[in-house]
C-alpha cells in the first residue's frame, strides 16, 4: 500500500492534495470507495425514501479490463458524490480443507458459476442499492479462502459491481440500472492475466496456464461471453475513451433527474402549503419536544450562553454543564425495568434499572461535539459514532460526507435493539437533523429508539417538518427560540462587465439563538 496514504481510524484514505477522490482500500485492489463531494439528500420532507443508489453492472473475461474501465468511469465523471467498486471477487463461497488442497494445486474451479456465492452477492447489492447498511465479504486469494472479517458499506450514490459473472445471474441483473460488458481479444487476456497473477498472487506461470487452459477459457465460452448478450452497452478492453464519455454521460442525467432540492423545504415549512395559503402558526406544544424545565439555574446558563460577551472559557464550562442536565433528562426516556436490591444494611429496596440491550451516542458534527462531554459524563462506557454532514458550498444543501458508526448500528440485527442519542448543538433549518435521522433508519434503527438532544430548536424553522415525517422519535431540548432569519452569506467575487459582483448561498439564522455554537466551543 503507498506511503502516501493517511489512516484514519484505521481506514486508509489519500490526501487531499492528491486529487478529487479520497479512496478507502477494502481488499487488495478490487472493491474500494471514493468519496468527492459527498451525498446529497436521497430522501423527501416526508421522510420517505425517493430514489435508490444507481447500479453499474459490469462483466467481461477474466483480465479482460473490467477494474480499468470501472475506475476510468469513476475519473472522467469528476465532481460525484461517493462511490463504491463492488467485486465479485468477494462472493466467493467458504471453502473446504479439501477445496483449498485442490486449489493450491491449480485444480479448482473458481470461473464457474457455482463458485460464486450469489444469493449473498444480489442481497448485498440489494441492500445498498436501497441505501442500507451492507457489510461485504473479504476474501484472501493467497490463501484461497473468504476470511471471517467484513467491510462495512453505506452511503453510496453510484454502486459499481464488476466481476466475470456479474450478468450471469438473474436476480443480480435485476438490480443494475446500467449494464456493460468488456469485450477483449482473447490473446490480450491471457496476457494481463499472467502478469497479474504472477505479481499480484504469487502463481508460477505454468500453474495460470494449466488452470487458464483447464477452467477460465472453456468458463468463458459458456458462461461469460454469452452474458453480453443482456448488456446495455459493449465496452472494448483497450481504447475506450468514447465508451467511456456515453456511459459518464449518461451517468450524470440519471444522477440530475434524481436530484432533490431539499433544505428550502425545510427552512420555510410554508412552502409545502398550497400557493396562497398561509401556513398555521406552529405552537410549541403541538411539536411534541421534551423541553428542559426552565428554572432560574438554567435561565441563567442561557442568559450567559447567549450573551456575546462571555469568554470562551465560561461558554465551554456552561455549556459543559447544560449538556450534561440535557442528557440527565434524556435518560429518563430510555425504558427502565424494576429491580430489587440488598442495601449495606440488609434491608431490600425496591428500585428501577436501565432495560436498553445496546445504547450508544452519534455526534452529528461539529457542533454535535459540544454536547459530548456532557454526555460522557452521564453515560460514560457506551460507543459514540459521529456524522459529518455540511451543507453545499454554493447550494446550501445537506450534504453527507462521512458516517463512523458504533458497531451496534452497522450490524442491523443488533441495531433493532439498539437506543441512540442523536446530539447536535441546535435544529434550526432541520436539514442536518432530517439527514442524520434518515441515515439512523436506514441502519435499521426504530423511529422510536432515537433522542435527539440540543440546546436550541427553532420553532419558526424546520421542525414542524420533521415532526411529521418522525412523530416517534423523541426530542430533548433546552430551550425554543421563535424566528429564523433568512439570510445571504457571501461565497466570492468577481468581475463582470467592469462591475464587482457577489455570490453567496441562502442561509438561515436562529434568533436570539446562541451564534455559531461549534466556533465558539472549539476556536
Amino acid at each position: 500500500m503507498s506511503h502516501d496514504l493517511h489512516y484514519l481510524n484505521g481506514e486508509a484514505r489519500y490526501p487531499a492534495s492528491k486529487g478529487p477522490f479520497p479512496v478507502m482500500s477494502l481488499e487488495a485492489k478490487k472493491n474500494t470507495v471514493l468519496v468527492s463531494h459527498g451525498r446529497p439528500p436521497w430522501y423527501g420532507e416526508d421522510g420517505k425514501k425517493l430514489c435508490d443508489a444507481f447500479v453499474i453492472g459490469i462483466a467481461g473475461g477474466s483480465a479482460s479490463g473490467k477494474t480499468h474501465v470501472a475506475r476510468q468511469i469513476v475519473r472522467t465523471l469528476g465532481n460525484i458524490p461517493s462511490i463504491v467498486i463492488v467485486s465479485q471477487d468477494s462472493f466467493y463461497k467458504h471453502h473446504t480443507p479439501e477445496e483449498i488442497a485442490l486449489a493450491n494445486a491449480s485444480m479448482f474451479d473458481f470461473d464457474h458459476p457455482d463458485a460464486i456465492d450469489m444469493p449473498m452477492f444480489a442481497s448485498c447489492l440489494a441492500d445498498l442499492k436501497a441505501c442500507k447498511q451492507s457489510n461485504i465479504p473479504v476474501y484472501s486469494f493467497a490463501e484461497h479462502q473468504r476470511l471471517e472479517e467484513t467491510k462495512y458499506l453505506y452511503g453510496a450514490a453510484i454502486i459499481i459491481a464488476e466481476g466475470i459473472m456479474t450478468l450471469h445471474d438473474p436476480a443480480l441483473r435485476e438490480l443494475y440500472d446500467l449494464k456493460v460488458f468488456v469485450q477483449c481479444d482473447s490473446d490480450l487476456m491471457l496476457a494481463r492475466r499472467i502478469a497479474r497473477d504472477v505479481k499480484e498472487r504469487g502463481r508460477s506461470v505454468d500453474g495460470i496456464l494449466e488452470q487458464y487452459l483447464r477452467y477460465v477459457k472453456p468458463s468463458y465460452d459458456t458462461f461469460v461471453r454469452p452474458t453480453a448478450a443482456h448488456a446495455d452497452i459493449i465496452v472494448p478492453g483497450s481504447n475506450n475513451g468514447v465508451a467511456i464519455e456515453l456511459i459518464t454521460t449518461h451517468i450524470r442525467r440519471q444522477l440530475q433527474e434524481r436530484s432533490n432540492r431539499f433544505r428550502p423545504k425545510m427552512a420555510i415549512p410554508r412552502r409545502l402549503h398550497s400557493p396562497g395559503v398561509s401556513a398555521p402558526e406552529t405552537k410549541v406544544e403541538d411539536l411534541n419536544l421534551n423541553v428542559l424545565r426552565s428554572t432560574p439555574q438554567v435561565q441563567g446558563i442561557f442568559t450567559i450562553l447567549r450573551s456575546a460577551d462571555t469568554t470562551r472559557q465560561d461558554f465551554i464550562f456552561f455549556v459543559d454543564r447544560l449538556s450534561t442536565f440535557l442528557v440527565e433528562y434524556a435518560m429518563s426516556l430510555l425504558p427502565h425495568a424494576p429491580k430489587t436490591v440488598m442495601t449495606p444494611v440488609g434491608v431490600l429496596s425496591h428500585g428501577q434499572m436501565l432495560d436498553a440491550k445496546y445504547v450508544c451516542g452519534v455526534c452529528i458534527q461539529r457542533s454535535g461535539g459540544a454536547l459530548e462531554r456532557g454526555f460522557r459524563r452521564v453515560i460514560n462506557d457506551v460507543p459514540i459514532g459521529s456524522l459529518l454532514v455540511q451543507s453545499d458550498s454554493k447550494t446550501g444543501e445537506p450534504i453527507l460526507l462521512q458516517v463512523k458508526l458504533p458497531l451496534y448500528i452497522r450490524h442491523r440485527g443488533q441495531a433493532l435493539e439498539t437506543f441512540v442519542f442523536l446530539l447536535d448543538a441546535q435544529i434550526g433549518t432541520g436539514a442536518a437533523a432530517f439527514m442524520a435521522i434518515r441515515i439512523l433508519l436506514d441502519h435499521g434503527i426504530r423511529q422510536d429508539h432515537i433522542i435527539f438532544v440540543t440546546f436550541l430548536v427553532a420553532r419558526g424553522g424546520g421542525i414542524s417538518v420533521l415532526r411529521r415525517a418522525f412523530p416517534d422519535v423523541k426530542i430533548v431540548c433546552g430551550a425554543v427560540d421563535d424566528e429564523m432569519e433568512e439570510a445571504w452569506l457571501d461565497l466570492d467575487s468577481d468581475t463582470v462587465d467592469g462591475s464587482q459582483v457577489s455570490s453567496g448561498r441562502q442561509v438561515w439564522v436562529m434568533q436570539p439563538g446562541m451564534g455559531q455554537i461549534g466556533d465558539r466551543y472549539y476556536l
